[in-house]
């Protein structure tokens, strides 16, 4: 695999963060009235809004890049094989945006060779956006961002998006952090993980994530200082899913999955 040049991946970012102003701009343009929403097959919601968003930016896309593959959230995937893959969550947290409540996001990553190489977490509704890039800092509004060190889970602040989520065998891993976590928040969405990258909260866990829920997360919160992994402590790649453990201290992490592990092998 050969090596990109500075010059490339800095077009690639750019070109990322124009997907994602092109998302903001469209759910800005939607304005603050309740949308109409269809309830899937996996029972989770969907508006008009994420499929216009979707097929916005994989226009875009097909038109920049025609032999990068794209996997995006309501349409499925394409150019299966390609070196670059494009992963697209047009509206991440879509019960929150029907509930106006702002922790909705866009989440963009390219993978190169099913690792994850550029992550975008946008937040529109509060202006904030996190870049990604493996091997590089992390962005936050366009100046770089660290976790913060954590001296003992019993300090944590401990995010998970719903405990509704949580499968009968998955539970105990929930339970397990709880109680050794000094607080808990619940139903940030993909806001929890630019936070956790910005040094505000401590721990991540969560299940029933697909790839588009997670692609971006690696290179923001390692890029950040922070670690992600499965529940296993294998790193996020196309594969991963559906659920994952991040941390801003590795040393807490290592801590919460000891944990983690413990619970699930019980159940």
């Amino acid at each position: 695999m050969t090596t990109l040049k500075d010059s490339e991946l800095d077009g690639l970012v750019t070109f990322a963060e124009e997907l994602a102003a092109e998302s903001r701009a469209m759910l800005d343009d939607a304005g603050a009235g309740r949308p109409e929403a269809q309830v899937k097959a996996d029972r989770s919601f969907v508006t008009a809004l994420d499929g216009a968003i979707e097929q916005r930016l994989r226009q875009q896309i097909e038109a920049r890049f025609p032999g990068h593959g794209i996997i995006g959230e309501e349409f499925g995937a394409s150019g299966a094989g390609a070196e670059f893959a494009w992963v697209i969550d047009p509206i991440d947290g879509t019960a929150a945006y029907i509930a106006g409540i702002p922790v909705y996001g866009t989440l963009i990553a390219l993978m190169r060779n099913d690792e994850p190489l550029i992550g975008i977490i946008d937040q529109p509704a509060t202006g904030d956006r996190w870049v990604g890039v493996a091997g590089r800092p992390t962005l936050h509004n366009g100046a770089p961002c660290r976790t913060r060190s954590c001296e003992a889970l019993e300090e944590a602040i401990l995010s998970t998006s719903n405990p509704d989520f949580y499968a009968p065998e998955e539970r105990g891993a929930l339970e397990a952090l709880r109680s050794h976590t000094a607080w808990r928040i619940y139903g940030g969405s993909c806001l929890s993980y630019g936070l956790l990258a910005a040094g505000r909260i401590d721990l991540a866990l969560d299940t029933r994530l697909k790839i588009h829920d997670i692609a971006p997360f690696r290179p923001i919160i390692e890029g950040a200082g922070g670690v992600v992994t499965d529940w296993h402590g294998r790193p996020l790649t196309m594969a991963s899913g559906p659920q994952i453990l991040a941390a801003g201290d590795k040393a807490r992490h290592a801590d919460a999955l000891a944990l983690v592990r413990r619970a699930v092998d019980r159940a």
